[in-house]
């Protein structure tokens, strides 16, 4: 039983979707970031610079990604109602009121992708703690929810018809 939009179960294929989908934005944004950086890395190695190559590959690189994943998915999220992986996957983000979600709730709700070790611990509090267990904790802070394209989520009050 559903009560308060608390969801007591874990539904693995819900976080596998949007695993699938954080995966498919992440192999977008670094391609995107590797074909901007070959101008870089071959300046840095016609110069000699190959310390400055490989401590961007191992801190900057990572950072990069992070930063321009989180701008790709604010202006997906908030103009298309999700990225590019979550569309593929069948996913739309909402607010827990079934509305179009602002930039400053998608910014708030996102701002753990900027590291992956960050993303983790978001899931895992959100998971682990009371609420809708299909929320990231950032989902909740925001008022958004994750849902699958045509659904609403459990808790938005649907208009009952007449006949009821």
């Amino acid at each position: 039983m559903q009560t308060s939009g608390q969801s007591a179960q874990l539904d693995l294929g819900h976080w596998l979707l949007r695993l699938i989908a954080y995966i498919i934005d992440s192999v977008i944004i670094a391609i995107a970031i590797i074909i901007l950086s070959i101008p870089l890395w071959i300046i840095g190695i016609l110069g000699g610079f190959w310390l400055f190559n490989a401590g961007f590959l191992l801190f900057g690189f990572p950072l990069l990604v992070g930063l321009l994943l989180v701008v790709y998915v604010l202006y997906s999220e908030v103009n298309w109602g999700g990225t590019l992986g979550k569309r593929i996957v069948g996913l739309r983000v909402q607010t827990v009121s079934g509305s179009r979600i602002t930039y400053s709730q998608s910014f708030l709700r996102n701002i753990s992708k900027i590291h992956w070790i960050l993303l983790f611990l978001d899931w895992l509090i959100g998971v682990a703690t009371p609420g809708d267990r299909k929320q990231k904790y950032m989902d909740r802070l925001a008022g958004t929810v994750v849902v699958q394209v045509g659904q609403t989520a459990s808790w938005v009050q649907s208009p009952t018809s007449p006949n009821q």
